[in-house]
């Protein structure tokens, strides 16, 4: 999922509008609902929009309204329970009733429908998946024994050093044409194997999920739609998005495992070496909770709290205004759990440098004074003069789009 954005919750408190669809709301509208479906969560519930499958987090004053509007209450019998129920809070009926509007959650005012912009979501993604497969996998056992290989591959890195990842790991081969190949490949059969894991995962509670592909910038990338998640209870949810990284660790472990009885100069260890360094750098990037990772979910659910990216974003923009986003609700009591992220923010940041330190910048370093400048002196007919070639386009490639993306980032930011 991941690896990918999933639409996730948002927060559906009390707020302002300045007018919707040019509808005039007054104390007899009488409001009827789309069919939503409420379970009570962590702190606060969540609401599912049962046509089109979106979920939002939502006070219990919010419930509470739904329920009496659900009633046939008129907004002004509404407000008038909801004050009684609720003396210390402000209520802004008409406000809620227009972000109703807003989100589509609306199907009719005073007998008049509304305008349909949403359709039924499809929800029968890898449903021929049979549900005991995914729990074969993804049982209270099985996430026993995915903990305890993680320990295991600790364990022979710390036996013996020499397996842990080295930068130049990457290359297995003496073309860097050779290279790329095999570690475009590696990586796509990693990373499909990392979703396929959530996958069965979603499956074992015999909810629908899809491996989509999607983009960062200009790559390409493999995401997985976890959203029916929120159908379950929060503990249940953990196991879910771990999944991909339960399967990080059994290939982790069996490449540093097939290493100890590997020949050195082999072709196998070299190829064994890329899979070990993909998947490392990888589970590595899962800690780096500013991107929404696996354990950035993890941590979303542990705490009930659901905007954590941006609330610490926001909180951490008032020393680094660059990271301001659109502001977003933060509930009593979560302050502590934003500026605790907030930390965490900066330390994925660090992380993050600190992985360009120690593997990327020595690889091009590597890359560019062992294989590509020595490729250049070689004849104009030879392999490893056009493996150079190819090499320095691939950089001026990476480099342009790069610019581009910066140059083009500013012009819309100014």
């Amino acid at each position: 999922m991941k690896e990918g954005d999933v639409k996730f919750l948002e927060t559906s408190p009390f707020y302002y509008f300045d007018k919707v669809m040019g509808m005039d709301l007054t104390y007899e509208t009488h409001v009827t609902l789309k069919q939503l479906a409420i379970r009570k969560d962590q702190k606060h519930y969540i609401v599912e929009d049962v046509l089109n499958g979106e979920f939002y987090e939502m006070p219990e004053l919010c419930i509470v309204a739904i329920e009496l509007i659900n009633q046939r209450k008129s907004l002004n019998d509404v407000e008038k329970e909801l004050t009684v129920r609720f003396p210390d809070e402000e209520i802004e009926l008409f406000d809620f009733v227009s972000q109703l509007l807003e989100l589509d959650l609306v199907s009719e005012i005073n007998g008049e429908e509304m305008l349909k912009s949403s359709s039924k979501k499809d929800q029968s993604g890898y449903s021929w998946i049979p549900k005991n497969l995914g729990r074969f996998f993804f049982n209270s056992f099985s996430s026993n024994l995915y903990l305890i290989l993680l320990i295991a591959s600790i364990a022979l890195i710390l036996y013996n050093p020499a397996l842990f990842p080295h930068y130049s790991d990457i290359f297995a081969f003496d073309l860097m044409l050779q290279n790329i190949i095999a570690w475009l490949v590696i990586t796509f059969f990693l990373v499909l194997l990392h979703e396929f894991g959530h996958v069965l995962a979603v499956r074992s509670e015999g909810l629908p999920a899809k491996i989509e592909i999607g983009h960062r910038l200009f790559l390409v990338v493999l995401e997985t739609d976890m959203s029916q998640v929120w159908k379950l209870p929060a503990e249940r949810r953990n196991r879910l998005y771990l999944a991909g990284m339960y399967f990080d660790f059994v290939v982790l472990f069996l490449a540093l495992l097939a290493q100890m009885f590997t020949s050195e100069d082999s072709l196998i260890m070299g190829l064994l070496k890329l899979v070990v360094l993909d998947t490392f750098i990888r589970l590595v990037y899962q800690a780096a909770v500013f991107m929404k990772t696996d354990l950035y979910y993890v941590i979303e659910n542990k705490t009930g709290c659901y905007n954590l990216m941006e609330n610490g974003r926001n909180f951490l923009a008032q020393w680094l205004p660059f990271l301001q986003v659109p502001q977003t609700e933060t509930f009593d009591g979560e302050e502590g759990l934003v500026r605790t992220y907030a930390g965490f923010y900066l330390a994925g940041i660090l992380l993050t440098i600190a992985i360009t330190v120690y593997y990327y910048i020595p690889q091009v370093i590597f890359a560019v004074n062992d294989i590509m400048l020595p490729g250049f002196i070689e004849p104009v007919n030879s392999l490893r003069f056009w493996d150079s070639v190819v090499f320095l386009l691939q950089i001026v490639l990476v480099l342009g789009l790069l610019i581009f993306s910066w140059t083009k980032k500013y012009r819309f930011s100014s």
